[in-house]
């Protein structure tokens, strides 16, 4: 039996996903959807064996999971935006979950029982990139000793998941486009148009405002992408569902790695509810993984405090040691770095005349001012005073 204010939602997750029931989290009602700092955590009772591995479960037990205002305003948008074939922009930050929403749109829709095709544009190198969406032609390039089909033939009647679209080349962003305008596209070395029927959604964790603004993607492929837009919050501004999502993941990997009876102690859980999480619902994850593989329920030292001293006195966590840059953040700083450079010489070069110099940049006139702007180069300096 259901109970709670969120059976609607685990009601419809479950019909459309076929799932016989929708189990509560553990300790439910008037548990860990309403825990408090103090109580401790224990994963709930086995669910049998082969029910814990199945995808539409795990999908249905993740929804099941969004009770916070925030969330249920999402799912409200879900249950709208699967009922049609309309483009979905998701956004949000890392590890907030928008693979889950994506596939909660197609699960729920009329496609269902098509494919699901996830694609992530980060993580393909640009020269092979093209080839995975759209295949190519036997003997189109060197090495193409056979045909290959592209993951939008793969998802023909389904859907296409495209992660990280803020990542997408310029080159690729034309032919996506076309995807979208006309409905089909052709083969790498391919004369042949292809109709494609398929259903796109895209996710990003950046400002494609901006992108758009500085000329790094298409206008025209954003007002496209953007018919229906989804901003999954990040686990900060959902502090309520930390809980259940602990709860969750307990019984989940308790099970996976032979560890039943694990609990977490109260201070433990403290802790846990308030921490802020920069890296949202796939750190929490992460860290009560680790806890239970090293069966050991002590958070890690990474872990610092963050709303000021704690509560015991005398126990505060270690600060965490500074964030070490990513390759990509040292390349986009540098990048930046020889972009104010290059638009400052431009600049002076042209008596700061802003039309002549996008025109030697080859930019648009609006990306200059876009960039001075964000550059600090707004204004002209002025000429230093005579001696």
């Amino acid at each position: 039996m259901l109970s709670g204010p969120q059976d609607s939602q685990r009601l419809a997750a479950a019909g459309v996903l076929g799932a016989p029931e929708v189990r509560q989290p553990p300790g439910h009602p008037g548990g860990l959807d309403h825990a408090s700092p103090g109580a401790g955590v224990r994963p709930g009772p086995p669910r049998g064996p082969g029910r814990a591995g199945d995808p539409s479960t795990r999908l249905q037990q993740a929804i099941a999971l969004w009770h916070s205002p925030k969330m249920r305003e999402v799912w409200e948008i879900v249950q709208q935006a699967a009922r049609t074939d309309a483009t979905v922009l998701i956004r949000g930050e890392t590890g907030t979950g928008k693979d889950l929403v994506a596939r909660s749109i197609h699960y729920l829709s009329p496609r269902k029982e098509r494919p699901f095709v996830k694609v992530n544009c980060a993580a393909v190198p640009r020269e092979l990139l093209e080839t995975e969406l759209f295949g190519h032609e036997r003997g189109a390039f060197t090495g193409a000793h056979q045909l290959k089909i592209g993951k939008f033939e793969a998802a023909s009647h389904g859907t296409a998941f495209l992660d990280e679209i803020g990542d997408l080349h310029p080159t690729l962003q034309g032919k996506l486009l076309h995807v979208l305008q006309d409905g089909e596209f052709s083969r790498v070395g391919g004369r042949a148009n292809i109709k494609a029927d398929v259903r796109i959604i895209a996710a990003t964790n950046q400002d494609l405002e901006r992108a758009v603004a500085s000329g790094g993607f298409r206008d025209d492929l954003y007002y496209r992408l953007n018919v229906i837009q989804i901003v999954v919050p990040p686990l900060r501004e959902r502090p309520e569902e930390i809980p259940s999502l602990v709860a969750y993941f307990l019984e989940r990997y308790a099970a996976e790695f032979r560890r039943e009876g694990f609990a977490l102690p109260p201070p433990v859980m403290d802790r846990l509810l308030r921490y802020r999480y920069p890296g949202n619902i796939r750190e929490l994850e992460n860290i009560v993984k680790r806890m239970i593989v090293l069966n050991n329920p002590v958070v890690p030292p990474s872990l610092h405090q963050q709303t000021g001293a704690d509560n015991g006195g005398g126990d505060a966590l270690p600060a965490a040691e500074p964030r070490a840059l990513s390759l990509k953040e040292v390349a986009r700083e540098a990048a930046r770095t020889a972009e104010r450079t290059a638009i400052a010489k431009a600049l002076e070069r042209t008596g700061w005349n802003r039309v002549r110099a996008a025109r030697l940049l080859r930019i648009s006139y609006r990306a200059l001012l876009y960039k001075m702007k964000e550059s600090g180069l707004s204004q002209r300096p002025e000429a230093a005073p005579p001696l």
